[in-house]
């Protein structure tokens, strides 16, 4: 007979959680505006000028989002040098044999469906870290062809510190593909992310999705 306790585990510290909302509102309003800033809607009107002036507000609201975005970011860096086991910079590279093999298990179970059974981690597995250390190296990429291009229409210290991307990289032309490209990027990992948060909180019942709510993890553990 299969016995078990469910104990449960304060994993996401507020700043965490603070950072993954905020930093999903800032992706979605910067994806939807980005789509729209490359390619905008004709939308015609015959009111006065000033009243159609959507267009600045759509470029408005993704400047703004970049500045909550880039901080935000700014942010979680630095939480992961202070923050508790879970958040630290050394779970997000692979550094150890046992890492490798929990790469092997995950892919088994969530892409293949050749294994069956819950993983073992507590935090974020392997795979997962790996691949949001991924995406932060994307933010990065982000931020600095979003600011290497505004720093042309912006004499503030921040794009001014991104100035040299743009000569570096080719011109406004190859920056401004590159960034849009990355949008992408974005747009298929949360995709991505999405589907793994509720395919594991179903299957596992750790509480995956209200971990990020409360900070709570339910984990089963055998009797001993």
């Amino acid at each position: 007979m299969h016995t078990a306790t469910i104990r449960r585990y304060y994993v996401w510290q507020m700043p965490v959680r603070v950072y993954h909302w905020v930093n999903a509102l800032c992706i979605l309003s910067l994806c939807i505006t980005g789509y729209l800033i490359g390619s905008p809607l004709a939308i015609q009107s015959g009111s006065e000028a000033s009243f159609g002036y959507w267009f600045g507000t759509v470029r408005f609201i993704h400047f703004v989002s970049a500045f909550v975005f880039f901080f935000n970011f700014v942010g979680r860096i630095y939480w992961g040098f202070v923050g508790n086991k879970y958040a630290q910079w050394k779970n997000f590279i692979w550094h150890r044999k046992e890492q490798v093999k929990e790469i092997v298990d995950v892919l088994k179970v969530d892409i293949l469906q050749a294994k069956i059974g819950p993983l073992k981690s507590i935090g974020h597995n392997t795979l997962a870290s790996f691949t949001y250390f991924l995406s932060f190296l994307a933010f990065l990429f982000q931020c600095m062809t979003g600011f290497g291009m505004y720093a042309a229409m912006s004499h503030a210290w921040l794009p001014q510190m991104f100035a040299w991307v743009v000569p570096l990289m080719g011109g406004d032309f190859a920056v401004r593909q590159w960034h849009h490209l990355t949008m992408w990027f974005f747009i298929l990992f949360s995709i991505v992310h999405v589907y793994l948060v509720f395919y594991h909180d179903y299957v596992e019942g750790r509480g995956v999705l209200s971990s990020m709510v409360g900070g709570w993890k339910f984990i089963e553990e055998e009797k001993k």
